[in-house]
């Protein structure tokens, strides 16, 4: 099943400026912020994971988890903490906590999340062997993969997508916001067969024509991301596609996120 939004029109936010949509959504937490250290073995490195409980959290309910690459990012940039009130509040959302996992630097970021980084297979098991196992143990989840998001912008965004396309028995849920794509990442749709069970959230800007990437490199993202919603929409899958007016920015992806929120964990 497909659904294709329109363009995003009446939001709040679109008639002020991206300074006044930050002071808007910068407002008193009313959760817990958390974290600690995993020692991984696949990387052999020791990662932070930081997770944001709602206000009326309690170990006798259980949550949906929504794991987002480039936390720090998210939870800064994307106000993750300040739409997880909103949304709860308002029960736009069913129960969930919010989860980051951040990276090193750039060059780090480029080996875990790029489809040909040099880390990125150990990264995608640090996440189905260390990271879930160890969310799933100390915080009361489904323990299902339709109740697990993973979620990420640019190549965090890919990182995501190729996760769940290998193991959507984990991750059943997927929301990626102007991602990388290449002929990788396109052949490994190809290769996927069973995606009855995954939702996929994909939107990109449509002045992508020309993102600087970390390597220096100018290229055409909004191209390859329209082939890409292509193949998706001739899929088995609940798909929904978007493309708004805007350039590879977090200025575009924060006011997109209450809508993917509201759709992938209401």
């Amino acid at each position: 099943m497909c659904r294709q939004l329109p363009k995003r029109t009446g939001s709040k936010y679109d008639k002020i400026g991206w300074k006044e949509k930050v002071e808007v959504l910068n407002v008193k937490r009313k959760g817990k912020m958390l974290d600690t250290e995993i020692h991984s073995s696949y990387l052999n490195e020791v990662i932070t994971i930081k997770w944001y409980q709602p206000e009326a959290f309690t170990p006798m309910m259980k949550y949906q988890i929504c794991l987002m690459q480039d936390g720090n990012d998210y939870f800064q940039l994307g106000r993750i903490a300040t739409l997880s009130d909103q949304l709860h509040d308002e029960a736009e959302i069913e129960p969930t906590i919010f989860v980051g996992i951040h990276y090193n630097d750039k060059n780090d970021r480029q080996n875990k999340y790029h489809p040909n980084g040099s880390k990125q297979s150990a990264y995608i098991q640090f996440l189905l062997k260390e990271v879930i196992p160890f969310l799933d143990s100390e915080l009361p989840t489904h323990q299902m993969a339709s109740s697990r998001t993973i979620m990420g912008d640019s190549l965090a965004g890919t990182l995501a997508f190729m996760t769940a396309l290998q193991f959507p028995h984990t991750f059943g849920k997927v929301i990626m916001q102007s991602p990388y794509v290449d002929q990788k990442v396109m052949n490994l749709l190809a290769d996927s067969h069973n995606l009855e069970s995954l939702s996929i959230y994909h939107t990109i800007g449509n002045e992508e024509t020309d993102v600087r990437t970390t390597s220096g490199v100018v290229q055409d993202f909004l191209t390859p991301n329209r082939l890409l919603a292509d193949q998706l929409h001739d899929r088995n899958c609940e798909y929904t596609y978007h493309e708004f007016d805007g350039h590879h920015s977090w200025k575009y992806w924060q006011p997109d996120l209450p809508r993917a929120l509201r759709l992938m964990l209401s």
